[in-house]
């Protein structure tokens, strides 16, 4: 049975247990109990979940996002991570990702856009920003193999009824909508076929 790793903020938590669902009896899908947070706190605490959850190193893909966190603005000011240091961040988790899960095909989901509309004054992110923090991801990430995963453009114009709030496509709808890309962009690399019922099936 192959092994997935998703990792990742609120995002990841709206489509992990249906990507688990999904592949149930196909592929074992693990990932953290918590929110994975900023980038650093993605940095610092992989270790500890691999350990924890007794992942072991055979992973056949990890799924990952970070950024959102980051591009938040609290309080008037700016952004809570440095675009320089995010994109360097970045970089440092692909490498720990590639150390901690030597066998894994490695997948980057890019930051989701929000509602700018539905934020207040003391607590908001930008989509403009997201979408600058999403290109600094990609520059730092440019001269690896590790595979895009969209999720802005996936979720990019639908429909704001998608959305619990400002940022969570935590409705039903919204967790398919994510879901479904990310079964996409991993399935398929690590011999995972979508069937004719709709079902991914290990492909033999």
């Amino acid at each position: 049975m192959k092994k997935i790793i998703l990792l990742g903020d609120s995002t990841r938590q709206a489509y992990d247990e249906y990507v688990r669902t999904k592949l149930d009896g196909t592929a074992e899908v693990l990932f953290p109990k918590e929110n994975c947070q900023f980038s650093l706190y993605l940095f610092r605490h992989l270790h500890d979940w691999k350990n924890s959850g007794n992942w072991g190193d055979d992973a056949d893909a990890v799924h990952w996002n970070a950024g959102l966190w980051d591009a938040l603005h609290l309080l008037g000011q700016e952004t809570l991570t440095d675009p320089d240091y995010y994109a360097q961040t970045i970089r440092r988790i692909d490498g720990r990702i590639r150390m901690l899960f030597p066998r894994a095909k490695v997948v980057f989901a890019t930051n989701t856009p929000g509602i700018d509309a539905r934020y207040g004054a003391d607590f908001f992110r930008r989509n403009r920003e997201i979408e600058e923090y999403n290109r600094r991801a990609l520059e730092a990430l440019a001269d690896t193999d590790t595979v895009i995963d969209d999720l802005y453009a996936a979720a990019a114009g639908c429909p704001e009824e998608y959305y619990i709030d400002a940022v969570h496509l935590y409705t039903p709808e919204g967790r398919s909508l994510l879901g479904d890309a990310v079964l996409r962009s991993i399935c398929p690399r690590i011999g995972i076929e979508k069937q004719a019922d709709g079902s991914w099936k290990e492909r033999r």
